[in-house]
């Protein structure tokens, strides 16, 4: 494969940080590179500098002529009351200036195209009504309007629903241009990555590299770091017998020459730099949850609870009993109503029909993913000890600044201000925060979001030992698959279902026909979804429709079926290369195309506007 960037000698200093040193990395065609590595190691800057949107303080770059990089941030920000479709034109339009070039389609018609093979089917819906899923994916229409050799993405399966994130997956797999990306996601790397490198102060020159997905990644790691561990022990070894040399004095010395003493010299300083590699490891945040000693074998009891917001009915007649060492994983895309149960579970609201009962004086720890939840203009320290300068854990008193260092949090950054620091910093806040108070119900809500995968494996790891009762909301499968004990999936349509396990989940959502991109729709549109059966129109109090009118809507379904084959069609062809090279046939298959997808979409409104009459 061809090489498309390939970078040398790379550093980045911020103040007095140098975030890294002595970088080499490359992207070729083909690539499904997997970036990991510490908070704090630079990841984000460095493929800023891939993305030419930042720039190295060293570094030797070579990239291949009018090589086209599309970057999409972390956070997906838009202009308000914006649609799709004009978000992702006014891109097309920008990329055609910057490069002086037309494709022989207007703007508008290659964003439609494009938010179309993503799935999007309202292209007009304003972007505030969207979920995080939908606004996630469009970012990346964004940045595939401008046919990218190279699309980078930055942290993607943060705020992403379990869907959400399987769908990426497929999206990355079937990419056919290089896809660089940083995530914290375990099986989202096993899954895609073809190469996998980690930036860290534990490698020599920064980083190490390997092909492979990331379960080969862990084994030549660990491969590498034992083989380090053994590299300082023989130098640890000479470095004492040289120490015992020029303890000798001066008469011995003058026995040697002096490349003798610069050879023990350059050992000591060798020492020194392979002991802070293999110490770098080491350096993760300490994560240890309180419990009671409540032996109580029900800690929390859901009988026949239903719930609906906004006149969407979210569950109905759902039973549940917490108890400890139980772990319960909460699935379900975004607004189907996890987060309205856990707040349920914490009494914030109150049920519609049911009763909840906890155990008397039942503690209940809740971590939330909003970072709202904390002061951005308290300072790290007052965030982690309000009054004076000790915290009380497990009993015993611990000075501010050691409390601060089990989360590696440097006591010289004290008055730093909350919303100054990273997600990631944040996050470690909330953790120590909870870790003061015993529980017996931990309730967390993507306590994933941000952590790298050292501090992630420290977490599961607390939380297995932990032995009261957790419910658990993550898109981390790596996670979700290790800890729970049970498993809950919400459908987003009022429906609730138990499964023994994520692996059990995972093959009954696999068993469902896939949808095709003109099928998959917004979960915040107002149409009707589609379903396998005709509506009913015998429900009582509606209006009878004329003969005309109920002929049309039953043979609606019909109809529906028939364009949406004829869009797929077209879509298919619009990705056809033979068609693709011919500019003539290709605008005419585009101009197909957005006429099918208005035909589909004109459809599903007449279904709607009839079943509402």
């Amino acid at each position: 494969m061809a090489t498309l960037i390939t970078a040398r000698d790379l550093s980045k200093t911020y103040g007095p940080q140098t975030l890294f040193a002595g970088v080499a990395i490359s992207v070729a065609e083909g690539d499904r590179l997997g970036m990991i590595g510490p908070n704090g190691a630079g990841k984000s800057t460095l493929l800023k500098i891939l993305a030419d949107l930042e720039q190295a303080d060293t570094g030797e770059f070579t990239r291949r002529k009018q090589l086209r990089t599309a970057y999409v941030p972390q956070d997906d920000i838009f202009p308000q009351s914006a649609a799709p479709i004009s978000v992702v034109a006014d891109e097309a339009r920008r990329r055609n200036q910057l490069a002086h070039e037309t494709h022989g389609l207007d703007a508008e018609t290659s964003a439609a195209i494009t938010l179309s093979k993503l799935g999007f089917d309202d292209l007009e819906q304003p972007i505030d009504t969207l979920s995080g899923g939908w606004k996630k994916r469009l970012s990346i229409a964004k940045a595939l309007v401008t046919d990218p050799d190279i699309l980078m993405l930055d942290e993607p399966t943060n705020h992403l629903d379990l869907e959400g994130v399987l769908w990426l997956e497929q999206f990355v797999r079937q990419a056919n241009f290089a896809v660089a990306f940083i995530t914290h996601d375990r099986m989202f790397l096993d899954a895609v990555a073809n190469r996998v490198i980690e930036l860290s102060r534990a490698y020599p020159g920064g980083l190490l590299e390997v092909k492979g997905n990331y379960t080969e990644f862990v084994r030549r790691k660990n491969e590498f770091l034992d083989a380090q561990a053994a590299q300082e022990s023989s130098i640890a070894t000479k470095v004492r017998r040289d120490t015992a040399w020029l303890k000798q004095g001066i008469q011995g010395r003058q026995t040697r020459n002096k490349s003798q003493v610069d050879d023990a010299d350059q050992r000591r300083d060798e020492l020194d730099a392979i002991r802070k590699r293999n110490a770098a490891p080491k350096q993760t945040t300490a994560i240890d949850f309180q419990a009671t000693e409540r032996k109580s074998n029900r800690l929390l009891a859901v009988r026949s609870v239903s719930k609906a917001l906004g006149g969407k009915l979210l569950f109905e007649k759902l039973d549940l009993t917490l108890s400890p060492q139980m772990c319960l994983g909460l699935l379900g895309p975004n607004g189907s109503g996890k987060t309205t149960l856990l707040r349920l579970l914490t009494h914030d609201l109150e049920p519609d029909a049911g009763t909840i009962k906890h155990a008397p004086d039942l503690r209940v720890v809740n971590f939330t993913q909003h970072r709202d939840a904390l002061n951005p203009t308290m300072t790290l320290r007052e965030s982690l000890c309000a009054v004076g300068d000790t915290v009380h854990y497990r009993g015993k008193p611990v000075h501010v600044a050691s409390w601060a260092r089990k989360f590696l949090f440097d006591p010289g950054k004290f008055t730093t201000s909350v919303g100054d620091l990273s997600g990631g910093e944040q996050a470690r806040i909330m953790i120590a925060n909870l870790m003061l108070k015993p529980a017996d119900v931990l309730i967390l809500d993507e306590p994933t979001n941000d952590l790298d995968i050292a501090s992630l494996e420290v977490l599961e790891q607390s939380l297995m030992e932990f032995p009261g009762a957790i419910v658990l909301v993550t898109h981390d499968r790596f996670m979700l698959d290790r800890l729970s004990t049970l498993v809950l999936a919400l459908d987003g349509q009022g429906g609730a279902k138990f499964y023994a396990d994520y692996a059990q989940w995972r093959e009954h959502t696999t068993e469902r026909k896939p949808l095709t991109s003109a099928q998959i729709t917004s979960p915040n549109d107002s149409k009707p979804a589609k379903k396998n059966t005709k509506p009913d129109h015998t429900e009582p109090g509606r209006k009878k429709l004329s003969y005309k009118l109920q002929r049309e809507l039953d043979g609606m379904e019909d109809a529906i079926l028939e364009a949406e084959a004829e869009l797929e069609s077209y879509q298919t062809r619009a990705d056809d290369p033979t068609i693709m090279a011919d500019h003539v046939k290709y605008g005419e298959v585009c101009a197909a195309l957005t006429k099918a997808q208005q035909r589909v979409k004109q459809l599903y409104d007449r279904w709607a506007e009839l079943d509402a009459m």
